[in-house]
């Protein structure tokens, strides 16, 4: 499956698992998305799939929306995304192959998608819109140590200098300061699908998903691990990675003591 789907952050609650083990989830209302575009190299100079989701009264468009719905009539969407598809592979005669739009798949503008491409314990990747912070400090963004808390020390959270000698005599680019927090594209990997509720349209994700609750979010197969379909860990199991990963952490401290 080269394409994913658009959703909505519900919010989020647990599920125990097969071995008893309660796992916090987020819930998605994912889909269903209609096609509305099919982009063609030929035309449009790329391969893409143009889907809608969440119907709305068209009135409420611009008028270049407008058309572009009345084109497809497949109704009009308040969101609207393009998912790319792989170029097709040459035979050996250097020729492109021409079954199907991608790697053995085809659509077409009003075919619907729903989360029925998924499977119950694939991994998949989230992107969304991060919660935004507004105007945050130094220690909050970029987790700062801070200042002296006693002895009749004044400056506590301040920058302090953040100036170099005189070579070069410049404050370089990209130095941590306050600013601006949040509300940045974000890319969760890897995210385990605990169930699927395809007449709800639901998908529950293991974990938390960047963003608000109703925010869009966009859920793909995982780049990394495509298809790859996870069982749920034993309690056993996650204790064992747990203490692995501490001790992990343990030798790398103690080894940068050492440098």
């Amino acid at each position: 499956m080269s394409i994913g789907l658009l959703a909505k952050k519900i919010g989020m609650t647990e599920l125990f698992n097969e071995h008893g083990r309660a796992v916090a989830v987020t819930v998605l209302q994912a889909g269903p998305c209609t096609v509305t575009q099919v982009k063609d190299p030929k035309r449009d100079g790329y391969r893409a799939v143009q889907v809608g989701f969440e119907p709305i009264e068209a009135g409420r468009l611009s008028k270049p929306l407008q058309g572009l719905f009345k084109k497809a009539g497949t109704g009009a969407f308040r969101y609207l995304r393009e998912f790319r598809l792989p170029a097709p592979r040459k035979e050996g005669n250097g020729e492109a192959r021409q079954a199907g739009i991608g790697e053995g798949e085809s659509y077409a503008v009003g075919q619907q998608i729903t989360v029925g491409v998924f499977k119950e314990g694939e991994l998949v990747d989230i992107t969304g819109t991060s919660i935004g912070k507004g105007f945050q400090g130094g220690v909050k963004r970029w987790h700062w140590k801070g200042g002296p808390a006693t002895h009749g020390s004044t400056s506590h959270r301040a920058p302090g200098s953040i100036g170099s000698t005189t070579s070069p005599g410049r404050v370089i680019k990209g130095h941590h300061l306050p600013g601006h927090m949040g509300h940045d594209r974000v890319t969760v990997q890897n995210v385990r699908i605990m169930k699927i509720d395809p007449q709800a349209h639901a998908i529950f994700l293991q974990g938390a998903v960047p963003g608000p609750e109703r925010q869009l979010v966009t859920v793909k197969q995982s780049i990394k691990k495509p298809g790859v379909i996870t069982a749920a860990k034993r309690m056993q199991e996650v204790v064992v990675e747990e203490e692995e990963r501490s001790k992990g952490a343990a030798k790398a401290k103690a080894a940068a003591k050492k440098k």
